[in-house]
């Protein structure tokens, strides 16, 4: 069948994106090739060691693995019960290591990495060391696999950081088959519009936090991702379109027989792969998936971190990409989804319109994204149109609903929200920053106010309550890059912000921190950089000065002929900066701090700075 002939635009940036890359790429696939030729894992370690490794098995799994010939799986999980999405992680070892007995191999959980809940953390010390974290994960999960003692390897996670940091410890290990397999999201709770109401009421003190907390538990109340598309479920769209889960597995319900066969068929479909040699993650993820993946979460209005996210999941298979890139592919990527907080519906909502398999086939016919891309399930990105479903117990795939069942929800590439993304690139005296405009009114988009400068939330939010940002305003946050205190979401403002906006006054924010995945209906230029402790424009800005932000345009400068570089930068107060450093875990990742790269470069420890 004859494939779609590519946007002129996306062939382009792909293009840059494989000249940029061409010596890292090369070099990474020299090592994934040498690893591929060393041979599996079990005919390298010697007697002890094999011995060792399945010391603790059944008897049934230590003779397969005495054959010598049957893969090993090794799962990887971030099982923990503090998260929702992630409880479910406890029962799919046994369901995966059964599933592999099936077929006459084996699994084992090769490790286990952190996985923090930013819901619990937001507005806390510990947000500090969320997108550290990632870094952790990626670490944690070569520890896990540098036992080499795998033909192929399962990950388990979903949340915010956990899939990047999986995706990257994986890559490491790119000369294996590696098969992503989710939980999926909790039912719905109350209604997104609901919840965002009661917070406005609670910022302005006309709500107790009894009604706030009655509000938040009917929103999160059961095992499984929270229904916003914030980064969590932003992880699973990408992952579906980078080709790495079984198609359409994303936002199926945990505690369901569908989910218990889904999870089944990834274990026996990663013992497949090691048996044909094909499907190396290495050969999966190449600069079309990477495209691919920065289109599908530009057309459903998905998270921002993403734009730091991605730069680094990209590093860690020997390919560059930029800001540049991403603003580029979103002026010609169509909206197709508005889901909470870019519109009012959940991803429950969003699967059962249409889903995965609809956004997919919609990009793909429309030449958004590559169709002549490797998966795990072969050749192509067509599988990745169809559905699971279980029909008298078995798994059986269909094809998708050729039109989307609700167009408040999903649209066709032919008529979507908007012809462009929801990422954009912000740039002038200030630096470069990204916006997401997709929940953003244009007549919001647009700001030219005085500055409020800010070092912290705290401070922020208590010259909101006394009355003082009651005015056209431009909120600068300072000194929250990574290098300063780990980059945290400051999505605790984001009440304060909308509450200034609904009085009809023009408000934007502007950092060099993170916002949110659930970024909302205020401009936020964020992920300024270079940020402010290494000497970034923010840190010359003073009260008063004029600030323009035009999301349309592209731009974020002062306005009025300032001269950012005669001024002196303001130092960072030593009481905050020495809070920043010690307590709540802090102080173990001071090494972090001196050595991450910016927020454009992927704000990541795992890459000298020498290798961009």
């Amino acid at each position: 069948m004859a494939r779609p002939q590519m946007n002129p635009v996306v062939t382009r940036v792909t293009e840059r994106i494989i000249e940029r890359s061409r010596e890292t790429r090369a070099d990474y696939l020299r090592r994934m090739d040498a690893a591929s030729q060393s041979g599996a894992g079990r005919a390298k370690l010697s007697c002890a060691n094999w011995a060792h490794a399945f010391a603790g098995q059944t008897l049934a799994d230590k003779l397969t693995a005495m054959d010598g010939s049957k893969p090993n799986l090794g799962i990887v999980t971030a099982y923990n019960d503090m998260l929702s999405a992630h409880q479910p992680f406890e029962r799919f070892p046994a369901v995966i290591r059964e599933a592999v007995r099936q077929v006459g191999a084996t699994a084992q959980v090769a490790g286990g990495t952190p996985a923090m809940c930013d819901g619990v953390t937001q507005g806390r010390p510990g947000m500090e060391l969320s997108l550290f974290s990632r870094d952790v994960i990626a670490m944690s999960t070569g520890v896990a696999l540098t036992h080499d003692a795998f033909d192929a390897a399962l990950m388990l996670g979903v949340c915010d950081k956990i899939v990047p940091g999986l995706f990257m410890g994986a890559l490491a290990f790119g000369h294996l088959p590696v098969v992503f397999a989710p939980a999926g999201p909790m039912p719905s709770g109350i209604p997104n519009a609901e919840k965002a109401r009661v917070r406005a009421l609670y910022a302005q003190n006309k709500v107790d936090r009894a009604t706030l907390l009655q509000s938040e538990v009917g929103s999160y109340h059961s095992p499984g991702t929270c229904t916003f598309y914030g980064t969590a479920n932003s992880n699973q769209m990408m992952m579906e379109l980078a080709g790495l889960h079984l198609p359409s597995t994303a936002f199926v319900h945990p505690d369901t027989g569908l989910r218990d066969a889904l999870t089944a068929a990834a274990g026996k479909r990663a013992v497949e792969l090691a048996r044909s040699g094909k499907g190396r993650m290495a050969d999966v993820i190449d600069e079309k998936s990477i495209v691919n993946m920065i289109v599908a979460l530009l057309a459903t209005g998905g998270s921002t971190n993403h734009a730091i996210h991605l730069v680094a999941m990209a590093r860690a298979a020997g390919i560059l990409i930029d800001w540049t890139d991403m603003d580029e592919l979103s002026s010609v990527t169509p909206l197709l989804a508005r889901v909470y907080p870019n519109g009012s519906a959940d991803v429950n909502a969003f699967q059962a319109a249409g889903g995965v398999a609809f956004v997919a086939r919609e990009l793909a016919q429309g030449g958004h994204i590559h169709s002549d891309v490797t998966t795990i399930m072969g050749e192509g990105i067509e599988a990745y149109f169809q559905e699971p479903s279980l029909v008298d117990g078995e798994l059986v795939w269909r094809d998708g609903v050729a039109e989307s069942l609700d167009l408040d929800i999903l649209r066709p590439a032919s008529d979507p929200f908007q012809k462009d993304g929801g990422l954009r690139l912000v740039q002038g005296d200030l630096g470069r920053a990204v916006i997401k405009v997709s929940a953003v009114k244009p007549e919001n988009r647009i700001v030219e106010a005085p500055a409020a400068v800010f070092e912290s939330q705290e401070d922020a939010l208590a010259a909101f309550k006394a009355g003082e940002l009651n005015r056209d305003v431009v909120v600068v946050l300072r000194f929250q890059g990574p290098r300063a205190n780990g980059m945290p979401e400051l999505h605790s403002l984001s009440p304060a912000l909308s509450v200034l906006q609904d009085k009809g006054f023009k408000v934007a924010f502007v950092t060099d921190g993170r916002m949110s995945g659930a970024s909302g209906k205020t401009p936020a230029a964020i992920h300024v950089s270079p940020e402010a402790l290494a000497g970034g424009p923010l840190a010359h800005i003073q009260d008063g000065d004029i600030i323009r932000l035009d999301a349309e345009a592209g731009v974020l400068t002062t306005v009025g002929g300032l001269d950012l570089n005669t001024r002196p930068a303001a130092p960072r107060r030593a009481a905050y900066a020495e809070s920043s450093r010690w307590g709540y875990g802090r102080e173990l990742f001071g090494a972090f701090r001196h050595v991450v790269t910016t927020a454009e470069e992927g704000a990541t420890v795992c890459f000298a700075r020498s290798e961009f």
